[in-house]
């Protein structure tokens, strides 16, 4: 795995071991197997953005201070310029681009997201976190499934939903989908 993921892995579970929360317990809150959250813990697995999310809601940190290691800074405004923002590498079909990770005390995490279209015959993986995502599409098409309902966004299309059903997006067409994705 990347040392990016190592470095959050061992983030997560520092930040566990000093609260003195055990893995079980954790992995209970969490919703993942103890199996799981330990691949997570040890950075040998993708860790997805949903259980980041929870991670860093459980903790009351930012998400791009469990992703960095250091708090953000900003108060008043922050300015990302195009191909700056802080890179998030997690799974192999999205690439996230966190556009305002130096900005504390956020509302709202906006990426700008760029799905790879699948390989072969491979599914979507789902993911599902607290709160709520508006998803725009910027370029190309993507499937978008949510508890069992899929929509297909063309460019410009919009797409608001609750982020605690699960939920996948896929491009197709054979072409990568960019589109910005706030998570509140």
């Amino acid at each position: 795995m990347t040392d990016q993921i190592q470095s959050i892995a061992q983030r997560i579970r520092e930040l566990r071991e000093i609260s003195g929360i055990s893995a079980e317990s954790f992995a209970r809150e969490l919703g993942v197997e103890p199996g799981m959250l330990q691949q997570y813990e040890s950075g040998t697995t993708d860790i997805p953005v949903g259980f980041l999310f929870k991670v860093a809601n459980k903790f009351k940190m930012e998400l791009s201070a469990l992703l960095r290691g250091d708090q953000p800074r900003l108060h008043v405004y922050t300015v990302v310029r195009k191909g700056k923002g802080l890179s998030v590498e997690r799974r192999k079909q999205y690439a996230y681009e966190n556009l305002a990770w130096n900005f504390a005390n956020k509302k709202a995490e906006p990426f700008l997201v760029t799905a790879a279209p699948l390989e072969g015959d491979k599914q979507p993986e789902f993911n599902s976190h607290p709160g709520q995502e508006f998803n725009y599409l910027l370029s190309g098409k993507l499937k978008v499934i949510v508890d069992g309902h899929e929509v297909i966004l063309e460019e410009g299309d919009a797409l608001y939903f609750d982020s605690g059903y699960r939920h996948a997006m896929m491009a197709l067409d054979n072409q990568p989908a960019r589109f910005l994705a706030v998570v509140f």
